[in-house]
């Protein structure tokens, strides 16, 4: 009977361990389930309260929106915003699940992607006010030039544009921590780059290319003066000859 006992022993811890973790499974299954719920709550939130300050119309105008649907996403920056507040609320639950039951590795797993999450909302919000404010840059440098009769408005309009759209995209990436120096450094080295290799097309090898751009870019405006005939009458003078004084005759008439 002893040796019987000593047997049972194992059988029983595991049953004491079993009972002990089923009270905090369901208590986990409850949270993640209220959890579920306020996550839908709170989607649904998101998304109407973007809707009702008009978000979507800024997000549709700087082309975000158009920029998603070419990429496979069947809703609006709005949805979006939507889900990753969803996820971000199912993500704290199961945290919150995870932690009671005590696995603390996968907590901890979790822990790090729900506060990668609001770096992920903020990186978005940059993209979707940067990109608006590229393309209000863009359309008032266009404007600008065509009032002053610029060549290539549209051109100086686009580059200006896509300038502060790359500054916009390396603010987005250091915020989500993508590229972090690397990004950062190959970004000075191509500006840099670009910056130099135009210095030299318009100042050493491009000098009659540039001025021709120059010209094209801001022609001269010739001024029509009515042409005037003036006609020199040259006065001629001959060296070494005098003219010799009037005389004057004294004498009395005969």
């Amino acid at each position: 009977m002893e040796n019987f006992g000593i047997h049972l022993e194992p059988l029983r811890a595991i049953l004491y361990q079993v009972g002990a973790f089923i009270p905090r499974l369901l208590v986990a299954v409850v949270v993640v389930v209220v959890g579920w719920l306020i996550a839908k709550a709170v989607r649904f939130a998101v998304t109407r309260a973007l809707r009702a300050i008009n978000f979507n119309v800024l997000t549709e105008r700087a082309g975000l929106d158009n920029f998603l649907r070419q990429g496979g996403w069947a809703g609006d920056t709005c949805s979006l915003f939507g889900v990753l507040a969803y996820w971000l609320v199912i993500l704290a639950s199961l945290l919150i699940a995870f932690n009671g039951m005590g696995l603390s590795y996968i907590a901890d797993l979790l822990g790090r992607i729900v506060w990668f999450v609001p770096n992920v909302f903020v990186a978005l919000l940059v993209l979707a006010f940067g990109s608006y404010f590229a393309r209000f840059v863009g359309e008032a440098v266009g404007s600008y030039f065509r009032s002053v009769k610029v060549h290539d408005a549209m051109l100086f309009a686009k580059v200006a544009q896509y300038a502060v759209m790359a500054f916009v995209i390396l603010i987005a990436l250091d915020q989500i921590k993508v590229g972090g120096d690397i990004v950062r450094e190959s970004f000075l080295v191509i500006l840099a780059g670009v910056v130099f290799a135009l210095a030299l097309a318009f100042g050493l090898a491009g000098k009659d290319w540039a001025k021709a751009q120059i010209e094209r870019w801001w022609p001269r405006q010739a001024v029509v003066k009515d042409a005037k005939t003036v006609k020199d009458t040259p006065s001629v003078t001959t060296v070494g000859t005098t003219n010799p004084p009037p005389r004057y005759d004294d004498r009395p008439p005969r």
